[in-house]
């Protein structure tokens, strides 16, 4: 059995979902997601709670499945009702963020700024160095929010970089020098 499995999805007040042909939409608040169910495993509809089941729940790889399409359905409705949202710092002399509609232009000391368009769905805002990625799909905020980091990694001598604002990025000391004198 799986444990997150066997856990019902509970549909929050305002949010409507409907599964035809192996697709599940969710509508809410915050936008319309929709998700491809696979073929071996079951959604079993209420007014107020979604089920998920597998035919042979001591196959290995149906109770994988079965964990996973839970998780992906809870995700989907907390998306549609909070959303999502990621942070990320950028930290370095002389970088800047600027957001223009809907891209994000970055000067992160290459010799061109960098610029990245925002994909549909997402929103992102910028305020001084801090980049805040939002919206209803929590795989595409976190993709993206991946992507943008991916520029420019944290280094570990002085910290540079695009890095989450909950990440801890571990420092390391520079080189040593040695002490001059004593020579012979």
């Amino acid at each position: 059995m799986s444990r997150i499995g066997k856990k019902p999805v509970i549909i929050p007040d305002g949010v409507k979902a409907a599964f035809k042909d192996g697709i599940l939409s969710v509508t809410g608040p915050k936008g319309e997601l929709t998700l491809v169910v696979h073929p071996k495993v079951m959604l079993n509809m209420t007014d107020k709670e979604i089920t998920v089941d597998v035919p042979k729940k001591e196959d290995k790889k149906q109770k994988a499945l079965w964990g996973l399409f839970r998780s992906l359905v809870n995700n989907l409705m907390e998306g549609v009702t909070k959303g999502y949202e990621k942070k990320l710092e950028v930290n370095g002399v002389g970088f800047k963020v600027a957001s223009t509609g809907t891209k994000l232009v970055l000067n992160l000391g290459f010799s061109h700024p960098i610029e990245i368009e925002v994909p549909q769905g997402l929103e992102a805002k910028v305020e001084k160095n801090v980049i805040s990625i939002s919206g209803a799909d929590k795989q595409l905020v976190g993709q993206f929010a991946a992507n943008v980091r991916e520029l420019k990694k944290p280094e570990p001598y002085k910290g540079k970089g695009i890095k989450y604002s909950d990440e801890i990025v571990r420092r390391k000391a520079g080189k040593v020098v040695k002490a001059v004198g004593g020579a012979k």
